[in-house]
């Protein structure tokens, strides 16, 4: 017996009139966006290179030079006064007010020097924390970490991924919190905490566990900690693929006994999941947003160099599947953007939360696929795609961990499955 195909309704269909549909950039924000992209040619691009020269020989790998803090405070400096400043708060008196949308494009072109992020101002995790401070935070709060976050004078961390359990699944973090009088004590275990190594580090938000008794959603809870509180202890660098990432790093640590004031609470007890919430969305897809950077100038690298070498009597970009690996990657590439640019849409238009679904799909999609070209980028260029002498080496590992830095893989792909299941 055969029986008539009824599609299911889905949230996904194409509507032309649909404004989630229409993903150009605002007409105000292009003068910004050729602005940034000249910016990062003339100053930052020449800035980074006399950086990375300023960090040879020095005695210390977890710190920088004073002459390379100041090259990039001139940078910084010079940033602020042509308004290149503080982009990824979206509709904010204290950044340019962009839409989602309108930063999806000029975060692409901060991805592709590694000091462009940090000299406008918009570097993760400092996004993500001043995002959570600027809609969370007490007037106090931010006072004393929003405001100099904003300046660009401090740097901060996020703690939440732990050694000792699934820590994909927030419900199982372990870190205790305790109110005593009017303290919070927290003792419990921390890794791979990126930024916690730098030196200009302040201030860290760390997701613990208040309430073991309470709903499972209502048990965790985030907090402030200057990094210098006592009983936080820095056990040392992990390393990625081998390397420490100094003077940055990704810190392992421990909270012994660690004491902050029951005013350092963010948004109120066991009301840690709704924080995630308010970061989760424009904090991940910035992520998103920059990879595809990476996946151009990989692509570009892999051009140049297919076009500037030889073997067998042919140019590399014309041996065995190569010509074809060019084209796919430029496929891919194109694929990333549009569906990075319509979650980011979806956040503007749907809300964070409603958009959860399309920010899933790209921080499953993204990586994965751009891992992909860099590799094939590496091979396209011998054992130099993997030595110092090019910066794919890093690239790849800089992606590469993405894939756990925001969530596994498998969380992303499961959210989107689970959603297109409960749809009649």
């Amino acid at each position: 017996m055969k029986h008539a195909y009824i599609p299911r309704t889905t949230t996904y269909n194409l509507n032309p009139g649909e404004e989630l549909n229409d993903l150009r950039m605002s007409d105000e924000v292009r003068p910004l966006y050729e602005h940034v992209k000249k910016f990062i040619r003339e100053t930052v691009d020449p800035m980074s290179v006399e950086f990375m020269r300023l960090a040879e020989g020095k005695k210390d790998r977890w710190s920088f030079t004073p002459e390379q803090l100041a090259v990039l405070q001139k940078a910084k400096d010079k940033a602020k006064e042509e308004g290149l400043w503080n982009f990824f708060l979206p509709d904010d008196e204290t950044g340019q007010g962009l839409k989602n949308l309108d930063y999806a494009y000029i975060a692409v072109e901060l991805a592709k020097n590694p000091l462009a992020s940090e000299t406008m101002n918009c570097s993760a995790p400092d996004t993500g924390n001043m995002e959570v401070l600027e809609r969370v935070g007490t007037k106090e709060q931010k006072e004393k970490w929003l405001k100099p976050l904003l300046a660009g004078e401090i740097r901060s961390a996020y703690a939440m991924t732990e050694p000792n359990v699934a820590s994909s699944d927030a419900k199982n973090i372990s870190t205790t919190a305790k109110l005593v009088g009017d303290e919070w004590v927290i003792n419990g275990e921390k890794y791979y905490i990126s930024g916690a190594g730098d030196p200009r580090c302040k201030i860290m938000i760390v997701m613990v566990k208040t309430n073991p008794d309470a709903a499972p959603s209502k048990q965790q809870s985030q907090i402030l900690v200057p990094i210098d509180t006592p009983g936080v202890e820095i056990l040392g660098p992990m390393h990625v693929f081998g390397h420490d990432h100094a003077p940055r790093g990704h810190m392992h640590l421990r909270f012994n006994n660690c004491r902050v004031p029951k005013e350092n609470m963010l948004l109120g007890e066991g009301r840690g999941f709704e924080i995630s919430q308010v970061r989760l969305g424009p904090g991940r897809i910035h992520h998103c947003m920059r990879t595809i950077g990476k996946a151009e100038k990989a692509l570009d690298l892999m051009v140049s160099r297919g076009l500037t070498r030889e073997a067998f009597g042919k140019k590399i970009a014309h041996l065995g599947g190569n010509l074809q690996i060019i084209a796919q990657a430029r496929c891919e590439i194109e694929a990333m953007r549009l569906m990075v640019l319509k979650a980011a849409k979806a956040m503007d238009v749907l809300g964070n939360k409603e958009a959860r679904i399309w920010v899933s799909m790209v921080k499953a999609m993204v990586p994965e696929r751009t891992c992909k070209i860099i590799d094939q980028a590496i091979q396209m260029h011998g054992a130099t795609g993997i030595s110092q002498w090019s910066p794919l080496g890093e690239m790849y590992q800089d992606v590469r961990h993405l894939r756990f830095a925001d969530g596994p893989d498998e969380v992303h792909w499961m959210v989107v499955g689970r959603h297109e299941l409960s749809m009649p």
